[in-house]
């Protein structure tokens, strides 16, 4: 069982999106999907939804459930649940 960084309710983790801390081209912090659950370290879990991704946007929960400093772009998250979406 995992929380949604979103919702904040809890779901079993097969249900839920893994995130985590990447860098861009660039080398500025954003947030990842990791869909596998497979990149190391730390992670958060999200709904797949746009309505959770947009109160974990809201809230500023991926900076703060991955510990992050400062701001960081959840730019591929969306992207990413965009487009599952659009498929289901």
């Amino acid at each position: 069982m995992r929380t949604c960084v979103g919702c904040r309710k809890r779901a079993a983790k097969s249900e839920l999106l893994r995130v985590v801390a990447g860098s861009d081209v660039d080398g500025r912090l954003v947030v990842v999907p990791d869909p596998r659950a497979t990149a190391p370290g730390r992670g958060a879990h999200l709904h797949p939804t746009s309505d959770c991704y947009d109160l974990a946007v809201r809230r500023k929960a991926f900076t703060r459930a991955l510990r992050l400093e400062g701001g960081c772009s959840s730019g591929p998250v969306g992207e990413f649940v965009a487009a599952h979406t659009n498929q289901s």
